[in-house]
């Protein structure tokens, strides 16, 4: 077996193909260490396991080992609106979730400063995120999804007063994280097209965008308005969606449609952009939301919308994996 071969044996368990095979020379064996998405604590722990078996070795008297990282690829999908009230949080929670039961390394940012609600979606209401080098660190949920958000950083019903700049700074921290191998950010925008979204879209560049609307026509005047913020951004749109659309009477099963009916597929087909669904108004859905079970997170028929979505927001990034920010 070559030297190089043989020292690689010794650690093959611990380094995995983070590593090309060492180096010996006058008893000490140089390592190149790939870290990239790894922890610093995990980084640390490999190294020195790396490093005490190569000691244990009976000509190697010294190990040194270099670490290496790439910066990771990770795209940004902006869910937005342009008014509130319209269930973006809820549809950003459920997408991420679905997402990540595709087989995607997704984390969701909870960037609606003033009225964080991911925390009670994801059920991880007092749950308060660590600094690590200077970064947060996400805070991981039993959906496998880790998320940040403001909800976590201020005490339970204290208002968040902040003008634009310092609103911005902190989305940024949430952003700017130690997400480590998570490759696609869910992000729930505040509602509207202000100070806070503009600065985002400038200084993070969203691979996409999500725009939520109610069928209304108040509703889909605003969300005009949010489609229109991120073309001037030159920010992609993967489609609009309409959420509460239509209800079933649990006494008659007659549909209704409170909201009206259609019109956020219309308004897509009249901008030119695609029509992604429809999330029907549900009783099942808001009593999951409020106890912080997303539905896209089982098999039952009120996470159907959200997997339905999910595989056209999956099938979209698939298209477009050349596209990074």
């Amino acid at each position: 077996m070559a030297e190089p071969d043989r020292l690689y044996a010794a650690i093959s368990k611990i380094v995995g193909s983070r590593a090309a095979p060492p180096r010996l020379k006058d008893g000490t064996a140089s390592l190149i260490l790939d870290v990239t998405g790894l922890d610093q604590k995990t980084r640390d722990a490999m190294a020195d396991a790396a490093k005490q078996a190569l000691l244990a070795l009976p000509d190697v008297t010294d190990v040194r080992i270099a670490m290496t990282s790439e910066k990771r690829e990770r795209r940004l999908i902006a869910v937005g609106s342009g008014k509130g009230g319209v269930g973006k949080s809820t549809l950003a929670a459920n997408l991420a979730v679905a997402l990540q039961r595709l087989g995607r390394k997704v984390g969701l940012v909870d960037a609606d400063i003033y009225g964080p609600s991911v925390p009670r979606l994801m059920s991880a209401e007092g749950t308060r995120p660590v600094a690590e080098d200077q970064k947060l660190l996400p805070v991981g949920t039993k959906f496998g999804v880790p998320i940040l958000s403001m909800g976590q950083l201020v005490k339970p019903g204290q208002a968040i007063a902040w003008r634009g700049p310092m609103a911005g700074n902190a989305l940024g921290q949430l952003i700017d994280a130690g997400w480590g191998e998570i490759d696609t950010l869910i992000v729930d925008l505040p509602p509207g097209t202000g100070d806070v979204q503009l600065s985002m879209l400038q200084k993070h560049k969203p691979a996409g965008a999500v725009i939520v609307s109610t069928p209304q026509d108040l509703a889909l005047i605003d969300a005009a308005r949010a489609v229109d913020l991120f073309t001037q951004a030159n920010i992609p749109i993967v489609g609009l969606i309409e959420n509460m659309a239509g209800y079933a009477c649990p006494h008659c099963g007659q549909i209704s449609d409170p909201f009206g009916a259609g019109g956020a597929q219309a308004a897509a087909a009249a901008m030119g952009l695609d029509f992604l669904g429809r999330v029907p108004l549900e009783i099942a859905i808001r009593q999951a939301s409020d106890a912080g079970e997303p539905p896209a997170a089982h098999d039952g028929f009120a996470g159907a919308p959200f997997r339905a979505l999910a595989e056209k927001l999956n099938a979209w990034l698939d298209r477009n994996h050349n596209e990074r920010v």
